[in-house]
């Protein structure tokens, strides 16, 4: 190398690094100017693992916004009855008065029907499908358009995989014993059970146990092995049901305001899909981990009889599943638009599935 080169590129070296000293302070700057203090409320109590805290949690998920964001994005969370009541947040995030809250998107069903799909649907879609809808099949964008009237936004936040059918007071054999039987369950699920003549209660899971054990309701369903221990329902009913007909899988939402949202910088409003995105996988996860032992636990120690329910009952669960289904989409524009989608949406995913994943868990 000649010295006439050597200089050329030791001149460039010094420019560059004398460059990118200048540059750097004015990007630190930029990066940090801006910072933005939320307050998310939850529909769940204290506490509560999954629900509000843990891996994959809401309180976690404001943890992974603060770290990512170096503090430019700080949220104090709020369990259930820390600031609102549990079922208020829709309210208080539509009106502006809280920036963020945490719940099922299924409980809203009263104020938008259509909101119960992102949630679950009975004989619906499986984690894996309903994850596929959402982020790349159509979903998440129905989801924004069925919220922006009431200034919302929402991301997928958590999910429990399938859950369990629910706890009983009393054994259940056929179609007939659902009659007149008070459950808790919300949902899409829920109206299904009235047309087979249950009598359906949507209470905050703070609230199951007592009910359950003083026989205000004969059953209820929760989530699964691992949350359905901690909140001591085996302690008031000994009949544990599964097949997943009703949850297949079960969505966490992350409600936000739509101007607050709007107000957020285009890296910070990343930051907080791909922490939601992050805390899907780890709570999924967490679950995943923790509910074998509390089942093998409840059955060998607590004398709890888990079991399926009876075909013949899932059966005409299905029938009226179905039918309730295409009574809501007839019923209501935006319903039928995101049935139509989601419906779609199974179907494909159904024939991928039966040649992937049921051949490998029929082995």
């Amino acid at each position: 190398m000649t010295n006439s080169r050597r200089e050329f590129l030791g001149n460039a070296l010094v420019a560059t690094v004398a460059g990118a000293a200048a540059v750097t302070p004015s990007l630190t700057q930029a990066a940090g100017k801006d910072s933005f203090n939320f307050k998310m409320t939850n529909a769940y109590p204290p506490g509560s693992p999954f629900y509000v805290q843990g891996p994959g949690s809401p309180m976690d998920f404001c943890k992974k916004v603060e770290a990512m964001s170096g503090g430019r994005l700080n949220i104090q969370h709020f369990a259930a009855g820390e600031l609102i009541p549990a079922m208020e947040g829709f309210n208080a995030v539509s009106s502006g008065t809280i920036e963020m809250n945490a719940a099922n998107a299924y409980f809203w069903a009263g104020k938008i029907p259509a909101a119960q799909y992102f949630t679950t649907v009975p004989f619906g879609l499986n984690t894996q499908g309903m994850n596929a809808w959402l982020y790349h099949g159509g979903g998440m964008e129905l989801w924004h358009e069925l919220y922006e009237p009431h200034g919302l936004i929402a991301f997928p936040m958590g999910n429990t995989g399938v859950q369990m059918t629910g706890w009983f007071r009393k054994p259940v054999e056929s179609v007939a014993d659902l009659q007149g039987l008070k459950m808790r369950i919300p949902g899409l699920a829920g109206k299904v059970y009235s047309e087979l003549g249950v009598t359906v209660r949507l209470l905050p899971g703070g609230e199951i146990f007592p009910a359950l054990e003083r026989g205000v309701i004969d059953a209820a369903e929760f989530v699964g092995p691992y949350q359905d221990r901690r909140l001591g329902l085996h302690k008031a009913a000994k009949y544990y049901y599964t097949t997943g007909w009703h949850e297949p899988t079960n969505v966490t939402e992350l409600l936000i305001n739509k101007k607050t949202w709007d107000s957020l910088p285009k890296d910070l409003q990343m930051i907080v899909q791909i922490a939601a995105q992050a805390s899907v996988t780890d709570s999924l996860s967490w679950s995943e981990s923790v509910n074998a032992d509390a089942l093998t636990d409840l059955v060998e120690n607590e004398g709890v009889i888990a079991q399926p329910l009876p075909q013949s009952i899932v059966t005409r669960l299905k029938e009226a599943t179905f039918d309730t289904l295409e009574t809501m989409a007839a019923a209501d524009p935006d319903t039928k638009k995101v049935h139509e989608s989601f419906m779609a949406f199974r179907k494909k995913h159904a024939s991928w599935a039966a040649l992937s994943e049921k051949p490998f868990l029929n082995l």
